[in-house]
């Protein structure tokens, strides 16, 4: 089973109400199933919302929120669903601070990008289920 962050297939759940749908996301649905999941509107936040970057290892708003707690809450709802459809496999999207793969925002809300990942990621890298961005596609 793999699972796919829900903005890759054209649903409206990133930060600002908009999705990032992916063409080659998109063909990968035609032939398998991708089961969509934003650990964000898991966690009951609302679209459009603030956006947030890591900030040394934790969740924050631009104004200086921490969301770390709620990010992880989602997390937590989204590793639900990994468990009970025996997910083996995902496709997450690159920069965002729970699904990231591979490249995140640096923590200055300047745009500039550094190694590393979301923690829905790192959640699912901890249960050794493959994850890829929809760059490495």
């Amino acid at each position: 089973m793999k699972l796919c962050s829900a903005c890759l297939l054209g649903i409206n759940c990133r930060y600002n109400g908009k999705n990032k749908m992916n063409e080659k996301v998109l063909e990968i649905a035609k032939k398998e199933v991708l089961i969509p999941v934003c650990p964000e509107q898991l966690a009951g936040m609302s679209t459009p919302r603030n956006s947030a970057e890591i900030v040394d290892g934790k969740i924050l708003e631009q104004d200086g929120r921490d969301m770390t707690r709620i990010y992880m809450n989602g997390v937590s709802e989204a590793m639900k669903v990994v468990e009970m459809l025996g997910v083996t496999e995902a496709i997450l999207k690159q920069k965002s601070p729970t699904c990231g793969c591979g490249k995140i925002y640096d923590g200055t809300f300047s745009g500039n990008l550094t190694d590393g990942d979301g923690l829905f990621t790192k959640a699912l890298k901890q249960k050794n289920i493959k994850v890829v961005s929809e760059e490495d596609l």
